[in-house]
């Protein structure tokens, strides 16, 4: 019994000691708060007073003319009487006048920042065309938004926020139109082409492109860097004889190659998951139930590749190589169009603090969010593809124009 009595005391003396070890720390902290409130309330009251001093000045007022400008823009590309033709505006603005009308009339349907408005002083804004006209220049020929001032007589952050929402519009917009699977009507008609061709069951052509990134971080050289010792982003994608993209995957290291990137891609989920194209035809009196893509040599062998023979001898075998490397060349096609009028990662636009703006891989690539292909018209790439990329990581959302 005495023992217990003790052991209580002992807990007891214990317990005091924690609570006042406790009021002491509480103390403590109590007189550092009071301490930083008082040096903020300081450093609030010296602020003030360095604001109001006579030294103290706003960011002076750039008169731009935007009212002129607007006019001027109008006058040479937007008006029946325009100074410069449609050509012109087809090389200049990378689309045809009328789909960049259908894009404009879309964008302020949807959001009003894309209208002119009053201000709260009464004066008119910036019109559409000007706004447009400033984030196409950017994306298209991968211009700095102090570049497009000249253009469009915009300010750098109020091109960066039409340039933002531009973007989100974009994503929202045409994302369940433009960024799906085949419809069965877009299967037959890929179908009846190939079966034309002399490939009958075959859903286009799968290969990878390396896409050269001018500015890539140094901490991550190693790992795009690629054969040649260039830092690239490789693109996988798979086209059709028109060249439209049915499915993209961009994002993967450039020092991978197209088979480490196949096994990175979901290009055959679908397939996985049994809800690949239903598809049957025959061959040599043989009824195959699953379609194909035709690819090089570097791809496995299995029933949906269908790759060249290396070293053909018979002239049947030439013939099935001949036309096998032709027809496989729609998506290397593709890829020279993407090249040579997207100009943003050829640039290396990249934000001061090292981060590319408006394109590139994620910041933490350890996620494995990839890029995705977007088309924004109706028609095939080569005659009217305005398309954007927009992030599978739903944190950040980016998109890239490129009109052809």
């Amino acid at each position: 019994m005495e023992e217990f009595r003790r052991c209580l005391e002992r807990q007891e003396r214990e317990r005091r000691e924690r609570n006042r070890r406790a009021d002491e720390v509480n103390e403590l902290q109590r007189q550092v708060d009071e301490q930083v409130l008082i040096a903020v309330a300081l450093e609030e009251e010296e602020n003030q007073g360095r604001r109001h001093s006579p030294q103290a000045r706003r960011r002076r007022n750039v008169e731009r003319h935007r009212h002129s400008r607007g006019k001027n823009l109008l006058e040479d590309y937007f008006i029946p009487t325009s100074l410069y033709s449609d050509v012109d505006f087809r090389r200049r603005f990378r689309m045809q006048p009328h789909l960049f009308n259908k894009v404009m009339h879309d964008m302020c349907n949807y959001d009003a920042y894309f209208v002119q408005k009053c201000d709260a002083a009464g004066v008119l804004g910036l019109l559409s065309e000007q706004k447009l006209t400033a984030v196409i220049r950017m994306l298209a020929y991968g211009a700095a938004a102090d570049q497009v001032d000249e253009i469009a007589r915009m300010g750098k952050s109020t091109t960066l926020e039409a340039l933002v929402r531009f973007c989100q519009v974009v994503e929202t917009l045409y994302t369940r139109d433009y960024l799906r699977r085949p419809t069965p009507r877009d299967l037959q008609r890929l179908l009846q082409k190939a079966e034309a061709r002399g490939f009958p069951g075959m859903i286009g052509s799968i290969d990878c492109m390396h896409w050269q990134w001018k500015n890539c971080p140094a901490a991550w050289q190693g790992d795009y860097g690629n054969r040649k010792d260039q830092k690239s982003i490789i693109l996988e994608a798979v086209a059709g004889f028109d060249t439209w993209v049915w499915h993209a995957f961009f994002g993967v290291a450039g020092s991978q190659n197209d088979l480490n990137v196949l096994g990175q891609s979901p290009v055959f989920n679908n397939v996985l998951r049994g809800q690949g194209p239903n598809v049957t035809y025959e061959v040599n009196n043989t009824v195959y139930q699953t379609g194909y893509y035709l690819a090089d040599g570097i791809y496995p062998r299995w029933t949906t590749f269908v790759k060249t023979i290396p070293n053909p001898r018979s002239q049947k075998q030439k013939l099935f190589a001949t036309y096998q490397e032709r027809y496989r060349k729609d998506v290397e096609r593709c890829f020279g169009i993407l090249q040579a009028s997207t100009r943003v990662l050829d640039l290396g636009l990249v934000s001061p603090s090292g981060w590319p703006e408006l394109v590139g891989p994620t910041p933490n690539p350890g996620l494995g969010a990839t890029l995705e292909l977007v088309f924004l018209s109706g028609l095939p790439l080569p005659r009217a593809g305005l398309y954007g990329w927009t992030c599978s990581n739903k944190s950040t959302r980016w998109a890239i124009l490129d009109i052809t």
